[in-house]
């Protein structure tokens, strides 16, 4: 199955050249490269959320292989749909599916289905894509895509891929695909940002999923970075850090209506 680009052309351009510029104008050089266990970032358009996820890829080595999981924005398909085998297509060329790591994750979950039509309108993984082309060329990826939010979905996710994960031997980097607090003021987002971020860099995914629902943060991707979080910590994780933090109000300047958008490496 070759999966055709969604979002291209709007939430990045839809030409090769313009492509690839962006995204390299994005990996801005910092310090040298970490290994990383995981990363979360966002997967708003380019223009407003570019800068941290290139923040974060441009700080890790390249891994043997990546998972990379989203939110399901439309509903479509099952509530933690996994694809294990085919192409993701991008103005960039061609991402292979790693389908021995995504077989491997498939045969330990009780709650993924190999099921497409999940990932068919699903932007949050499609944005990764030319990141990792550019950045980790010819690395494959395995996509799993949730709309399942119980914390259990999320631990049995995160345990089936750090299971699969140990078994490879291969050097995997988790991958979550979320914003933070959509269409709130500046003021409110910084701060309900902010206790999601607590959260994530002391590795709590107990905490970063209660404290999104109790405070009723509008973080589209939790519930990934919940299961992200309890497979790096399964796999040794030690620490995490905040590369980046900005909002929609930086490029747009309206900060009565912003989305808030973070970079972090889990080592």
């Amino acid at each position: 199955m070759v999966r055709q680009p969604r979002v291209a052309g709007i939430f990045y351009p839809d030409g090769t050249q313009a492509l690839r510029r962006e995204v390299e104008d994005n990996l801005a050089p910092g310090e040298e490269p970490v290994e990383g266990m995981g990363i979360v970032v966002p997967h708003a358009g380019y223009l407003y959320s570019g800068k941290v996820a290139g923040a974060v890829y441009a700080r890790v080595k390249p891994p043997d292989t990546c998972v990379i999981l989203g939110p399901n924005h439309s509903g479509l398909g099952a509530g933690a749909a996994i694809m294990t085998a085919g192409i993701w297509e991008t103005p960039l060329g061609e991402e292979t599916i790693d389908t021995q790591l995504a077989r491997a994750i498939l045969d330990r979950s009780r709650v993924l289905v190999e099921d497409e039509r999940a990932h068919q309108k699903e932007h949050s993984i499609e944005v990764q894509i030319p990141f990792l082309q550019v950045r980790f060329p010819g690395v494959p990826f395995v996509p799993i895509c949730l709309f399942n939010h119980e914390y259990d979905a999320c631990r049995d996710v995160g345990q089936a891929m750090a299971e699969a994960i140990r078994a490879s031997g291969k050097r995997v980097l988790l991958i979550a695909s979320t914003d933070l607090s959509h269409y709130v003021s500046q003021e409110m987002a910084e701060r309900k940002d902010r206790m999601a971020i607590e959260a994530i860099v002391h590795l709590d995914p107990e905490r970063l999923h209660h404290t999104v629902l109790r405070e009723r943060i509008s973080m589209c991707g939790f519930h990934p970075t919940t299961a992200v979080l309890i497979a790096a910590k399964v796999l040794g994780a030690s620490g995490a850090e905040l590369i980046r933090y900005a909002t929609s109000a930086d490029v747009t300047k309206d900060y009565t209506s912003v989305v808030g958008y973070a970079g972090v490496i889990v080592r």
